[in-house]
């Protein structure tokens, strides 16, 4: 059975960090570009950034030089190093791989106040 699994979510002040991690288990996506998706009630999904296989990068441009994905292959892991948050930052975070099949985790909540 794949899954994917992310954890790290949490409360956390303005300016602070978290890393977040998505656990892939049942396949290999080293050859696939992993994402991390976020959202917030009321609004629409929202692609965050994404990593290809060959370990090229894209962000969307809110969290450019905030943010840092990568990626684990040995271990099938991905993260999302977030730094100097924002409370426009906080939304449920979802990583999710295209294969055949599209596959979500279940998310990970990232709540950023004082």
């Amino acid at each position: 059975q794949v899954q994917l699994v992310e954890s790290g979510g949490g409360l956390v002040q303005p300016g602070g960090s978290l890393r977040l991690s998505c656990a892939a288990s049942g396949r290999d996506f080293s050859g696939y570009t992993m994402h991390w998706h976020r959202q917030v009630p009321g609004k629409q999904r929202e692609s965050v950034a994404f990593i290809t296989a060959n370990g090229a990068t894209t962000y969307v441009e809110s969290v450019k030089g905030r943010f840092t994905i990568s990626r684990d292959n040995a271990n099938n892991m991905f993260y999302l190093q977030m730094n100097n948050l924002k409370p426009k930052d906080t939304a449920v975070y979802y990583c999710n791989v295209v294969a055949e099949i599209g596959y979500w985790g279940q998310g990970t909540q990232v709540t950023v106040s004082s």
